[in-house]
């Protein structure tokens, strides 16, 4: 069986690496897949991209390696192009860094990467290990990991965009917390992007922080749509509502992630994944129609009477 496996994650990147060398850009399922401008500069984006959190934890594992390598073969060829990661995800991205020169690094990757140290005399340091580990030119965008230490890295990665070594400057949280000091820099700082929690339970940031980047010109990411795996392990063990088909949804993951997409200000929702079916069902999500805001009320209160 791991003879078989094997086999078949060597064919799933083969493939990819064919189309990716035929095309140069997405095709297929990608050409209906759809996309958001990034505020700042009206650059395009596809609304779903690829978290790395935990499932490229993998180590030097060799099947596993091979296994995300084939997660991101499928993203690309679906359309994909952010892929997100951090200094706290362990051996995640060493683990992009091989699948990315396996698949002769996809032009149209965008790398959305993270500075976490408490010291921001460290963080040039440590922003370009992340680059060599990814082994890219440079990075599109540097976002402060949690808001640790964020005076300080932002002045070094605004100084960063300035000199042409990253093209995007953003800040992070997750779980709801520290948010009104969030509020404080997404109001008072020219960043690019903000990446917060946000899905069919978990809406505070519906309150403040969405308009907020709506009014200020600010990209969106969004982490945790599952609740890394929870909130997709309690909804499965019931059934889709009889009216999912106007959510343009045909499973529990893509119904989760079409009431995210569906919030105007959400730029780009960045799921995780090891299954390359996984990562197919997730970019399929990506393909309209979308719910309006009535209908999005209707699936969370489906959810939450669940």
């Amino acid at each position: 069986m791991a003879a078989t496996r094997r086999a078949f994650l060597k064919g799933t990147i083969a493939g990819a690496g064919a189309w990716l060398i035929g095309s140069g850009r997405a095709t297929g399922q990608s050409a209906s897949i759809a996309t958001r401008p990034i505020p700042s500069t009206g650059e395009l984006m596809p609304v779903v991209g690829l978290g790395t959190w935990i499932t490229f934890n993998v180590g030097n594992d060799p099947e596993l390696l091979e296994e995300c390598a084939a997660v991101m073969a499928a993203f690309f060829e679906a359309g994909g192009r952010m892929i997100d990661s951090s200094p706290m995800y362990a051996s995640s991205q060493p683990t992009i860094g091989y699948g990315l020169k396996k698949l002769g690094y996809p032009p149209q990757l965008f790398s959305a990467e993270k500075v976490w140290t408490s010291r921001g005399s460290n963080g040039p340091a440590q922003i370009e290990q992340t680059r060599a580990y990814w082994g890219v030119p440079k990075l599109d965008l540097v976002q402060v990991h949690n808001l640790l230490a964020w005076e300080e890295h932002l002045e070094t990665l605004f100084a960063m965009k300035a000199e042409g070594k990253i093209r995007y400057v953003g800040i992070t949280t997750s779980e709801g917390r520290r948010h009104r000091e969030f509020e404080r820099v997404m109001a008072t700082q020219p960043i690019d992007f903000i990446q917060v929690t946000y899905n069919v339970l978990d809406r505070e940031v519906e309150q403040r922080i969405l308009p907020l980047a709506q009014e200020r010109g600010i990209g969106v990411i969004i982490n945790r749509p599952f609740r890394q795996k929870e909130l997709i392990r309690f909804v499965e063990r019931h059934p889709l509502p009889p009216w999912v088909a106007e959510t343009g949804a045909s499973s529990w993951a893509q119904f989760l992630l079409k009431f995210i997409i569906g919030h105007p200000a959400v730029t780009c929702v960045i799921p995780a994944t090891t299954s390359v079916d996984h990562v197919r069902e997730n970019m399929a999500a990506g393909i309209g129609p979308f719910p309006d805001a009535a209908l999005r009320e209707r699936m969370s209160a489906y959810v939450r009477q669940l």
